[in-house]
């Protein structure tokens, strides 16, 4: 247990930190601002970034902030994602128990929304995240979604968040007419070298930290491995953590990172 050996109040680079906690990077601020104008004007958005640069955690932390007697979130999440299954599961989420067929489902979700939007006068707004491995059957279920109203008025809006190939999923001549629907596009870039540099001092001070853990070197080799992707400095940073502890070490440098990405990351 590293914890109390470096005097930790809790488990720094973890997802038991607070959304609220973490770093606020430029790209970051950038990507909530449109994700907000997305759903201020009930448009159809899609948010990409390589694997492990935090996506899902912004998208929890705006979907956390939205007004709820303004907005309805409807979050979805599932690599096997069918167009009934949608129905499905954005009406159980809803509290209507779906009918059976995927057209029944689908007309039920419709005048849900309708309550929803003219009823309780409050927005839905349908995330589906790691649409990156949507189907076809299922990206063409999604004109549906933006038509449900005609091309006169948005009933919701519609966020997809995916991985970078998402964006060249779009670009494929048969993708063509939801392409051309999309209202907003934005690409989450990883940490530059200072913000890994914040990242990590986030994280420890999250967690109450009583002094100096890294020393900025070890950072810089941290950063350079992990090419700024968060995720592998959450990986990275904890296996040091580790290693130091079996070594009665209080401060983490530049060798002890590299014996740790030698042994445990390349070897």
């Amino acid at each position: 247990m590293f914890e109390p050996f470096f005097g930790f109040a809790g488990t720094p680079f973890s997802r038991d930190i607070s959304v609220n906690q973490l770093l606020e990077t430029e790209s970051g601020k950038e990507l909530h601002g449109r994700l907000n104008y997305v759903t201020r004007t009930r448009a159809f958005g899609v948010f990409t970034g390589d694997a492990g640069t935090g996506k899902t955690t912004a998208i929890r932390k705006f979907s956390q902030e939205l007004d709820a007697n303004r907005y309805r979130v409807l979050y979805l999440s599932d690599s096997a994602l069918t167009p009934r299954n949608f129905y499905w599961e954005t009406l159980h989420e809803l509290g209507y128990e779906p009918r059976f067929y995927r057209g029944d489902a689908k007309r039920q979700l419709q005048k849900a929304l309708a309550v929803l939007t003219d009823g309780e006068k409050r927005t839905p707004v349908v995330i589906v995240d790691e649409a990156h491995l949507l189907s076809q059957e299922m990206l063409e279920e999604i004109r549906f979604l933006l038509n449900l109203r005609m091309d006169s008025y948005s009933a919701l809006s519609l966020i997809l968040a995916g991985q970078t190939e998402l964006r060249e999923t779009l670009k494929l001549q048969v993708n063509k007419a939801i392409s051309q629907r999309v209202d907003m596009r934005f690409h989450l870039t990883a940490l530059n070298k200072d913000e890994t540099t914040a990242y990590v001092a986030k994280h420890l001070a999250a967690i109450k930290a009583p002094g100096e853990i890294f020393t900025q070197t070890a950072i810089e080799v941290v950063h350079e491995y992990c090419q700024g992707i968060p995720r592998m400095v959450n990986k990275v940073a904890i296996a040091c953590l580790m290693a130091a502890t079996g070594r009665n070490q209080k401060l983490i440098d530049d060798h002890l990172v590299r014996i740790v990405i030698a042994s445990e990351f390349e070897g």
